[in-house]
């Protein structure tokens, strides 16, 4: 009697919401404990603890980096299509601080998260050369 073929699995693969958490957090999508950033948005090549690289190729983060930047202005133009009107300097004045503060202020949590999504689709759509490092264990 032979039982159930199972597929061997060499590495774990990392759940969407503690990676995207981790991005979030500015930390590395992989280990959850090296910083991704230099300065505020300055962006480490590799991360110190586990060694991935963040980005292989210039631009690979662009397209998530994009989704990341529209949501923020998805809250303008629903405002605009729900009936807020500008009708004054001060209002308009407002209404662009309003939408471009937040969009300054969570830059390097945008990035963040933009870059864990890369390194999911890394995960999940596999490349054979990428070199992704080994699994470590949980931060926590």
């Amino acid at each position: 009697m032979v039982g159930p073929v199972t597929s061997p699995r060499t590495h774990a693969s990392p759940r969407l919401f503690p990676t995207l958490w981790r991005g979030l957090r500015c930390r590395c999508p992989h280990c959850g404990r090296g910083s991704l950033f230099v300065r505020w948005i300055t962006l480490h090549r590799r991360c110190a603890v586990c060694g991935l690289v963040y980005l292989r190729n210039q631009g690979d983060i662009w397209f998530f980096w994009i989704v990341m930047d529209r949501i923020p202005i998805l809250a303008g133009i629903a405002g605009i299509y729900f009936g807020f009107r500008i009708s004054n300097w001060l209002e308009g004045a407002a209404f662009f601080l309003a939408l471009a503060g937040p969009l300054i202020a969570t830059m390097p949590q945008r990035m963040g998260a933009a870059i864990a999504l890369n390194y999911l689709s890394r995960v999940y759509l596999r490349d054979p050369s990428d070199a992704l490092p080994e699994p470590v264990e949980s931060p926590r």
